[in-house]
């Protein structure tokens, strides 16, 4: 067997090993948190049904806007109060937002209008005068375009834990409408709502900025909201915040919706392209790996194979592509999100798209967000292997403990 067969079959296999087990893992971990409802009670850490601020930060109206925004008022929590923010008077949200306030008027809601200019991310500047407003020690920080269940802060308490520094949920792309919505299904759902799942299930969970649940005085000792503008982007600022603490993020058990509706092309792509560079310049070590995950390079690989083993390579292929596609699908029907007949088209849609944004994500530093422009950090080599080199300890040693820990349990 010459070097490149014997390369190209221990990549094959290796991925194929780690998109099954992650598959698997994230199939148990749901079936584990059973259907969704209110907790019998909250974590002793929490208290019963404090009181909570829920932030929601607008721009512009958004796809199901009235059922996003009215599902905040339709919560079964006892004590909850609804900031709804806007940097503009002349936002078309505005006058959006004071009917829905006019229908629930029973609800404590206020609307803040006003930009403050704290950092560079328009969305944080608009969350500031929301913070700031709070009446609670308990704050939610919650996009336009997520879609509450009525247990909704229950499902974010139930969560917290002693060790807890943030609750958070990934996006689960439901209602899509379109070729290039089922798509932006296929990143949020199947791969990054996973991936996101699996690092959180060893305990390296990540914030995620569509929903996000503070305890306040955990952020003022950081130094308060404005800490948050320590990177380009909240949510990566918000990671690093809490870590710091020696805190840890944690996910909600059961991910939140964000219905798509109508998707173009240019929409997906610039989304996940904005994406890509966020994480590029925030936690480049744990996004240099992305370059192996997707079925492109396995399926590559097996073509490579089949060729050289005189087998048929569309049959092997197909099957690959069959496994691989059908592992997902399998994870979405068990996890309760969108699924269709067409799912591994869309999968492998978006893996042709993977290498791609990849490069582009590390040639690139600017991205548009809501009509605002904006820049991460340019790369440079030197500096960025000085940030690497002590994360690549701190997971090493991390790694040591939590393994060291597993056998003092299992040998007990």
């Amino acid at each position: 067997m010459t070097a490149p067969i014997l390369a190209a079959a221990v990549f094959c296999i290796t991925v194929s090993v780690v998109q099954l087990t992650s598959v698997a893992i994230a199939v148990g971990r749901f079936r584990r948190s059973g259907p969704s409802g209110p907790p019998s009670k909250l974590p002793s850490a929490v208290g019963h049904f404090p009181s909570v601020s829920i932030v929601r930060p607008l721009c512009g109206i958004d796809n199901y806007a009235e059922e996003t925004l009215s599902s905040t008022f339709d919560l079964d929590y006892p004590h909850y109060e609804i900031l709804f923010c806007v940097a503009s008077a002349k936002d078309p949200v505005v006058p959006f937002v004071k009917t829905l306030m006019a229908d629930y008027a029973s609800r404590s809601a206020r609307l803040l209008i006003g930009d403050d200019r704290v950092s560079p991310n328009p969305k944080l500047n608009n969350v500031v005068k929301g913070w700031r407003a709070a009446r609670h020690d308990w704050i939610v920080i919650a996009d336009s375009n997520v879609l509450m269940p009525r247990d909704y802060i229950e499902r974010l308490f139930a969560s917290w834990r002693d060790d807890t520094g943030l609750v958070a949920s990934p996006p689960v792309g439901c209602r899509p409408d379109g070729v290039w919505a089922e798509v932006e299904c296929a990143f949020l759902n199947t791969y990054q709502a996973r991936w996101q799942y699996i690092v959180d299930t060893f305990g390296f969970g990540f914030a995620q900025g569509k929903t996000m649940l503070w305890r306040r005085a955990d952020l003022d000792a950081a130094g308060g909201i404005e800490a948050l503008g320590k990177e380009i982007a909240e949510d990566a600022a918000a990671t690093k915040v809490v870590r710091g603490a020696g805190l840890k993020v944690r996910l909600v058990d059961r991910p939140l919706a964000q219905p798509l509706g109508r998707r173009s092309a240019a929409e997906v792509w610039n989304r996940q392209l904005r994406w890509a560079r966020l994480r590029r310049a925030s936690f480049l070590l744990y996004f240099l790996p992305e370059i192996f995950t997707g079925g492109i390079l396995p399926i590559i690989g097996v073509a490579f194979l089949a060729s050289a083993f005189g087998l048929p390579v569309t049959v092997c292929v197909a099957g690959f592509a069959a496994l691989w596609y059908g592992a997902e699908m399998v994870l979405a029907a068990a996890a309760g999100w969108h699924v269709s007949p067409l799912s591994p088209l869309y999968g492998l849609i978006r893996d042709l798209l993977l290498p791609v944004l990849f490069v582009s994500a590390l040639r690139g530093n600017d991205f548009v967000w809501r009509g605002n422009e904006m820049q991460v950090e340019r790369m440079q080599p030197r500096r960025m292997i000085a940030r690497v080199r002590p994360r690549v300890r701190e997971f090493a040693t991390g790694s040591r403990r939590r393994l060291r820990s597993l056998r003092e349990r299992m040998s007990s």
